[in-house]
């Protein structure tokens, strides 16, 4: 019988549909309704155990991800499955989908990535949000009582999912260094849109002292702790001395923050899913966007300059950041959406305009 087992002792038994490999990870809920191709490989997600709150899952598979598009897979947000394990309530293995290729329980299982239904998800989310994210343990039979959980985020996970060299995409004009903190691949699909080269660097790559010339720095999404990034917030301080354009997602919103001196912490679980409302502070708007964050910028720590740009309508955290006389600005939440909403996908071009 295979189980979920969390620190806090609750332990849930379940039915094995992925590899019957035991991990360990953060236990984070998801409450999107569709997507999960592009979620399983989204690299921000590295070092959880992701619970889908949606209650059916695999009704429609998982494409084909020999497709290639600009060098990168059509369909899916990088060149592998990103979580450590997957909690669903109910799994459906007779999938129906015009562009499904294979099953999701194939797709996990050629990873090695273990998967669990059976699983009240409600009941857990609801747990998850009392208490906070927990560490976790997906197990099997022989598995020993009281062993010790490993804490994903003790370790750089940044590094496991950078580049390990210098990738160029594109030949347009605008050149825009893309620092690699782990990026989901429609961020680089939405600026190839543009007349743009995209030098995609690996996160301690020192890009403030590059050996190529750039009309604009992009700060990337991606997973962890972003205090544990020392030498990528030093880099950005040094280039933030010059008045280069500089534009993050995600990560790369709260990098952003911290080398201007401001603080990131911890929320109590984070905002994953695809429904959350942010509000434009210069403008008042409201959009619905796409989201994937366990930290937040502590906006009352911004230095002389810096804004507020964007709020959470639910919760008031911090939703983004810019300055007000330089050309840097970022976004907690994710514009290239997959999946998700694309209302603010207009943030693209304002960006590509600032060059």
């Amino acid at each position: 019988m295979a189980k979920l087992i969390l620190e806090d002792g609750t332990t849930l038994s379940a039915t094995s549909f992925g590899s019957e490999t035991p991990t360990d990870g953060e236990v984070v809920f998801n409450t999107g309704m569709v997507g999960y191709p592009e979620t399983l490989t989204d690299p921000s997600y590295r070092g959880q155990i992701l619970v889908l709150t949606y209650p059916l899952q695999g009704n429609y598979g998982v494409p084909d991800e020999r497709i290639i598009q600009d060098d990168l897979q059509k369909h899916l947000e990088s060149d592998k499955i990103q979580i450590r394990g997957l909690i669903v309530q109910e799994y459906v293995d007779k999938y129906s989908h015009w562009g499904a290729k294979r099953s999701l329980s194939d797709f996990l299982r050629s990873q090695h990535i273990p998967a669990l239904s059976g699983i009240d998800t409600r009941a857990l989310t609801k747990r998850l949000r009392v208490k906070g994210v927990m560490l976790g343990r997906i197990a099997f039979d022989d598995e020993k009582k009281g062993q010790k959980i490993e804490d994903p985020n003790k370790t750089n996970l940044v590094q496991e999912v950078s580049c390990k060299e210098i990738i160029q995409y594109g030949t347009g004009k605008k050149i825009i260094c893309l620092v690699d903190t782990g990026v989901k691949n429609n961020i680089i699909r939405s600026l190839l849109k543009f007349d743009t080269t995209i030098i995609r660097v690996p996160f301690d790559y020192d890009f403030s002292n590059a050996e190529f010339r750039y009309d604009g720095l992009f700060l990337s999404n991606g997973p962890g702790d972003p205090q544990m990034l020392k030498e990528t917030i030093s880099n950005l301080s040094n280039v933030m001395k010059k008045n280069t354009p500089i534009f993050g997602i995600c990560l790369g919103n709260q990098l952003l923050a911290l080398a201007s001196g401001a603080k990131t912490y911890k929320l109590k679980y984070g905002h994953r899913g695809q429904n959350q409302p942010c509000i434009d502070e210069t403008t008042g708007r409201c959009y619905i966007t796409s989201q994937n964050h366990g930290f937040a910028v502590d906006q009352k720590t911004l230095k002389a300059g810096w804004r507020p740009w964007f709020t959470n309508a639910n919760d008031g955290t911090n939703e983004g950041v810019y300055h007000k006389t330089k050309p840097w600005r970022s976004v907690q939440f994710h514009p290239e959406a997959t999946p998700g909403p694309e209302d603010t996908s207009f943030l693209f071009k304002d960006f590509i305009d600032s060059l």
